[in-house]
């Protein structure tokens, strides 16, 4: 999701973001079919909309000063963090989440 642009799309020199309509348009286009497209990191999806947000209105930080986006939280922070998006992952099995930090898009070819 656009609205997600911050400091770690710097720090990974991010070209594109892609919204689920595009993608889908894409990976037809190319002759897949999409059998399955669900958003991931739902459950973080509040925490990083509010902190890339600041991180929008601050002026995003140059490459070198964005390395504090790849970093391992304090490990019972870590954990917590783990659990969440696990519970999120066997649900996400059954049930498309609506948004989220990424894509994840189950495509084939056609016979």
């Amino acid at each position: 999701m656009e609205i997600l642009r911050g400091n770690h799309s710097v720090l990974s020199a991010e070209l594109r973001r892609y919204s689920r309509a595009d993608l889908r348009a894409l990976v037809e286009a190319a002759g897949f079919r999409v059998e399955r497209m669900t958003y991931t990191n739902a459950a973080l999806f509040p925490l990083m909309l509010g902190v890339r947000g600041v991180q929008r209105a601050a002026g995003l930080a140059q490459e070198s000063d964005a390395e504090g986006e790849i970093t391992v939280p304090p490990a019972p922070v870590n954990a917590v963090l783990s659990a969440l998006l696990a519970v999120e992952a066997g649900l996400s099995r059954t049930v498309p989440m609506p948004f989220g930090s990424s894509l994840l898009c189950l495509a084939r070819k056609p016979a």
